[in-house]
């Protein structure tokens, strides 16, 4: 069977949400349709494909999905990072804790990782994280939960308790860093 038109075009025209082409019975999701190009993210495009072919009500926030390089060290990041922020004009504050601060860093020998919080300077509404070092992809699901529900840098110094030794306090300790900015 030959499709109409090239996949190129096919392809490129997935962005409706639903990752449906121009040819509406034929969906395009995961390494097909580029970046991110990660299992995780494929998977989720799959199941609004398939949601929406089925006609079955499904919702998701792409621009929360996670990325997550998989190096030594790994690197992961979820929301917006600086230059978008700065392009947009919105009013940022950063929070930084590394690894060699918190006590898990020293446990492991992990003095170069590093967790950044982004947040607005006046709502404090968390606007995105980025991690590198040890765990990374792991810890950035943090990040993504407090994004998804709007929430505000406070969050982390108030309303938790992370187990200690982890990497987690970093979030705490970055936190922390970002609001002591603002005064």
């Amino acid at each position: 069977m030959r499709l109409p038109g090239s996949l190129p075009t096919i392809v490129a025209a997935f962005r409706n949400g639903s990752y449906q082409s121009e040819v509406p019975h034929i969906y395009a999701a995961g390494d097909v349709i580029g970046f991110p190009s990660l299992a995780s993210t494929s998977m989720e495009q799959g199941r609004l494909a398939a949601c929406h072919a089925f006609a079955v009500d499904a919702e998701s926030v792409p621009e929360l999905f996670p990325l997550g390089i998989y190096t030594i060290p790994e690197i992961s990041t979820v929301g917006r990072n600086e230059q978008e922020l700065t392009e947009a004009e919105i009013p940022y504050e950063v929070g930084k804790a590394s690894y060699r601060e918190i006590a898990r860093g020293q446990i492991l020998g992990d003095s170069t990782g590093l967790l950044k919080l982004l947040f607005h300077v006046e709502t404090r509404q968390l606007l995105g994280v980025s991690i590198l070092g040890e765990g990374a992809s792991e810890l950035i699901h943090i990040g993504q939960a407090v994004l998804a529900l709007g929430g505000a840098v406070d969050y982390f110094v108030i309303d938790t308790v992370f187990n200690y030794p982890t990497f987690a306090e970093c979030y705490k300790t970055a936190a922390f860093d970002g609001i002591n900015r603002l005064r």
